[in-house]
């Protein structure tokens, strides 16, 4: 089953369809297709990681201010 995200995508590069084929037959994808597949599953992976770092960093940055209060008024 074809993803309708990609189909529309690939419907809507009028102008710039001919630079992405190159591109995509440049990195070895077989079709148009996989390569705006691969294209979005990269973009979601690098999304989901910036948002577990971003939570890394907010649960290291409450430890540090805790341990940095010398007095329990603070």
């Amino acid at each position: 089953m074809q993803n309708q995200e990609i189909i529309k995508i690939i419907e809507n590069l009028k102008g710039r369809r001919g630079y992405e084929e190159k591109k995509a037959s440049k990195l070895g994808f077989t079709s148009l297709y996989a390569y705006f597949e691969d294209k979005i599953l990269k973009e979601k992976q690098t999304f989901e990681n910036q948002k577990k770092e971003l939570e890394e960093t907010k649960s290291d940055t409450k430890l540090e201010n805790k341990e940095k209060k010398s007095c329990g008024c603070c």
